[in-house]
Parts: C-alpha cells; structure tokens; sequence
C-alpha cells in the first residue's frame, strides 16, 4: 500500500511585509492551500516577518473511495520441503521432484549420545 501525504505545514521567512505577502500570493495558486498566516516579530536585530502556510491534499475518504494505483500481483509462494523424522531422531529430505541434491540425510547418523 502506498503511503499518501494528507497535511502540510510550511514556515517561510520575509524581511518585509511585501516579501511575506509575495510568498502568500505564490502559494495561493496552489489549490491545496487550506490557510496563511503572516506574523510579524521582533528581536534586537529589527522586525521580519513568518508565514505559515497549510496545504491539504487528499482527505482519507476520497482515498478509500479510489481505486487502487496498480494492480498488486501476488507474490509466488513456495511449498516447502518435505521431510520426514525418523524414531532414531534422524531426519531425512523426500525428493519427489528436485534431484539435485545427493539423497543424503540430514540430523545426527553417525553421532550417538555417550551417557
């Protein structure tokens, strides 16, 4: 599943209020654009000015309602192999259909346990 970005929040810096009113008008002809605020502040270097814009694309319910992007295509799974465990507590492949290996078996044949 595809991730979607809802809401968007940026802050943009202007020196003066024309610049900040500059930045508001370019985000304007975005049609997501949902608000703006321009905030003048102080500090002891002079005054500049912060604008906050918040954008807002697709609401989750015009994405539940579309269709998905791309047809999802099952990944091929795979059987497994089958084993058997004999009482001596060896185990030992089946080769119905794969011969490539060398019939062997697996577990502990040739180890006892000394008690």
């Amino acid at each position: 599943m595809a991730v979607k970005e809802l809401n968007t929040k940026e802050q943009h810096y202007a020196d003066t209020r024309e610049e900040a009113e500059k930045v508001v008008e370019e985000a304007k002809e975005d049609i997501y654009l949902t608000s703006f605020k321009i905030s003048e502040k102080h500090n002891k270097y002079g005054t500049y000015f912060l604008v906050d814009l918040a954008f807002s694309y697709d609401t989750p319910r015009e994405i539940m309602e579309s269709g998905p992007s791309k047809k999802e295509e099952p990944e091929e799974q795979h059987e497994g192999v089958e084993y058997s465990i004999g009482t001596d507590g060896t185990v030992s492949v089946n080769h119905d259909e794969d011969e490539d290996f060398d019939g062997s078996q697996i577990g502990n044949d040739d180890e006892e346990d000394e008690q």
